[in-house]
């Protein structure tokens, strides 16, 4: 496959001034200049284990808090994953992952449907990792299933520590998502009876 499925964001807002180049067809390297620690590594393990490639440049408004930042990363995020899926011709579209993380177990399921939602069924243990306000994982994978037009799922099976919840929810995520981007060579056109996604 010649094509290459990439895709550059910019976004720029009175809160936030985001680059952001996402690549599918990758080899796990990350390039990472954003101003909250705990989601740069978030999203170091995510590009890792999804065999993206992935460069984000971030600044924020983090002297008020880390909401906007994350929140508008998410969002650029979505609409890179979207852009640089195309049309979808050849592609599985569905995937999904369980994943333990020492106590945690966490799945995670996605279908690029063009029809996003997102399920959250999961309680973090605690309200804080480190600095991070963990009422932001919401707030990230919210944006990125609306803005990359997904369904997305995330289930909390058991876990203790938050870190490591949060961390198996980005990992299982980043498998999924390799998952559904493969082109299969027995999918032909859209994978969908509808003929359209």
């Amino acid at each position: 496959m010649t094509e290459t499925r990439s895709a550059i964001i910019e976004r720029k807002t009175r809160e936030t001034n985001i680059h952001l180049d996402f690549s599918i067809d990758g080899e796990g390297k990350a390039e990472l200049d954003v101003q909250v620690p705990f989601l740069a590594h978030m999203l170091e393990l995510f590009t890792k284990h999804g065999l993206f490639n992935l460069t984000v440049s971030g600044q924020g408004d983090v002297e008020v808090d880390d909401h906007h930042l994350t929140e508008d990363i998410g969002i650029c995020l979505g609409q890179a994953l979207r852009e640089a899926a195309g049309d979808k011709h050849g592609m599985k579209r569905y995937g999904s992952m369980t994943l333990p993380m020492d106590e945690t177990l966490v799945t995670v399921a996605v279908d690029l449907s063009d029809r996003p939602h997102l399920e959250w069924r999961a309680e973090l243990p605690k309200d804080r990792v480190g600095t991070f306000d963990t009422e932001n994982v919401h707030e990230f994978f919210w944006k990125l299933a609306v803005e990359a037009r997904m369904n997305l799922h995330i289930v909390l099976h058991h876990g203790q520590n938050t870190h490591h919840i949060i961390e198996a929810m980005f990992k299982a995520l980043a498998r999924a998502l390799d998952e559904a981007t493969t082109i299969d060579p027995r999918v032909k056109g859209v994978p969908s009876t509808k003929g359209s996604l």
